[in-house]
């Protein structure tokens, strides 16, 4: 029967632990997270089987290194087959494979030990050593050319040419990388592509319909691009290797408000984090907590007034209070609001009522970065907090930061948008402006397209579901 299956498509089914496999199926990784990886690889080929409506030959690799012909049929069935020869690891010879026929009566005697293997025999306790990642497929790349920025109004220092474009999925937007180096889209077409700053195409993947826009995180220390699904976070390390993906609890979400995706669970209230390629469930949540975001391998959490905790899965929870700034006439903060990347804001009692003094605070220690100056607490409870990715400067509504120096800046009125290169883009009445903390403000009128961010010498401008690379002016 062996003999009558065609040998494609080629499929493996490499076991890592009791968690983790992987089956390739004609060059294209399929990584499987389950309870019971056996059961899992086992249904995804025979999924592929019964889309080529025949059974389908795999080669079994257990975490030793040994491997085991076998045939998978479209309803789930598994046959062992016989290998005439073959290579162990130690280089000698590889006994065949018992024929085990019902009402057989009688026994086979061999030199050596045999083994006898259902499905995949079970060998758990040790990882193989992974030589290099396997590579994406060759996949027909997107239509980029150079092209003139329709509605002209760009942002200052650029010109209305641009030195690239290429189509967009409708309804999603570009990730550049915190470098700058790199630009990510879902395309019209269905896929994921990476550029290099000049427009180049570095790489790209096939996603599923219901993906989300491209993120840069950091997942177990690596900068990656993330993208995530209804029931599946997707990630690629970059250089053109595989994805890895992760299945998601039902009803769960996908955030990255921090440095790395947080997973929040619908009903319990409860978070995931990812952590040695698995996701793991925070655990010590303190009563009447919130759950703000992660990093790494742990998540950052506070109580309404304080203070922040640091939870990670096999680890004790950690205890950060926020440093009192000056003027403040409580130990604890009044409100802890939210938190981005390395700072939480919170707002700190006066002898003023009507006033509060909000304060920027390291996740890490607790101690004050930045203290804005005493506000109403009714605005500032309206507030919207503007990181710079880059760490250089920020805006909490009319509050301006310089985290160089650290320095900040009352702006009445200013209502914070987006920060891209030097410039924090807002309003104040009906006019758009563009400025720098401690430096005059530039209106611009009328407003221009406000850029996703600044890749080489670029601004990225999305219009119409095309990104617009455009080029500097000229100094």
């Amino acid at each position: 029967m062996a003999e009558k299956i065609p040998s494609w498509p080629k499929v493996t089914i490499r076991l890592y632990d009791d968690h983790n496999a992987e089956v390739k199926i004609a060059g294209r990784s399929h990584p499987v997270n389950h309870h019971d990886p056996r059961q899992a690889a086992i249904q995804l080929v025979s999924e592929r089987a019964a889309q080529l409506g025949r059974a389908v030959k795999a080669t079994a690799v257990e975490s030793d290194g040994a491997s085991w012909p076998l045939i998978i049929h479209p309803d789930g069935q598994v046959e062992a087959i016989e290998a005439d020869s073959g290579r162990g690891r130690s280089g000698g010879q590889k006994p065949i494979w018992p024929i085990i026929v019902a009402m057989v009566v009688g026994c086979v005697l061999v030199i050596g030990t045999i083994v006898f293997v259902a499905v995949i025999k079970p060998n758990l306790h040790k990882k193989p050593t992974v030589t290099a990642s396997p590579l994406l497929p060759s996949l027909p790349g997107p239509r980029v050319i150079p092209d003139e920025f329709p509605p002209g109004n760009v942002p200052p220092g650029f010109t209305t040419h641009a030195g690239w474009t290429v189509n967009l999925s409708e309804g999603t937007s570009p990730a550049i990388k915190p470098d700058g180096t790199e630009v990510a889209i879902l395309t019209d077409d269905g896929k994921v592509a990476v550029f290099d700053a000049n427009g180049k195409v570095l790489w790209q993947d096939e996603v599923p319909k219901d993906s989300e826009s491209p993120v840069y995180t950091t997942i177990d220390g690596k900068l990656v691009l993330a993208v995530a699904t209804q029931d599946t976070l997707i990630y690629w390390a970059g250089g053109g290797a595989e994805p890895k993906k992760v299945g998601l609890p039902d009803g769960a979400k996908v955030q990255f408000f921090g440095k790395s995706p947080l997973i929040t669970l619908s009903g319990t209230g409860g978070a995931m984090v990812m952590s040695g390629g698995e996701l793991k469930a925070v655990p010590n949540q303190p009563r009447l907590s919130t759950i703000l975001l992660a990093e790494g391998d742990r998540a950052l959490m506070s109580q309404y007034h304080g203070p922040l905790f640091w939870s990670a899965p096999d680890k004790p929870l950690q205890t950060i209070t926020p440093q009192k700034p000056g003027g403040a006439i409580s130990d604890k903060p009044q409100q802890v609001l939210t938190a981005s990347p390395d700072y939480a804001l919170a707002l700190w009692q006066t002898k003023d009522p009507e006033k509060v003094i909000p304060t920027v605070h390291s996740t890490a220690s607790g101690k004050v970065v930045a203290v804005c100056q005493p506000s109403s607490a009714t605005d500032v409870q309206s507030w919207d907090w503007v990181p710079d990715p880059n760490r250089r400067m920020a805006a909490w509504g009319a509050c301006l930061i310089n985290l160089a120096t650290p320095r900040t800046v009352l702006l009445n009125d200013f209502h914070p948008l987006s920060i891209t290169g030097s410039f924090i883009y807002g309003t104040m009445g009906s006019k758009m402006y563009a400025v720098t903390p401690g430096k005059p403000q530039h209106l611009l009128d009328p407003a221009p397209v406000r850029p996703w961010g600044i890749a080489g010498n670029h601004a990225i401008i999305v219009y119409n579901s095309v990104v617009y690379a455009l080029n500097p002016a000229a100094r």
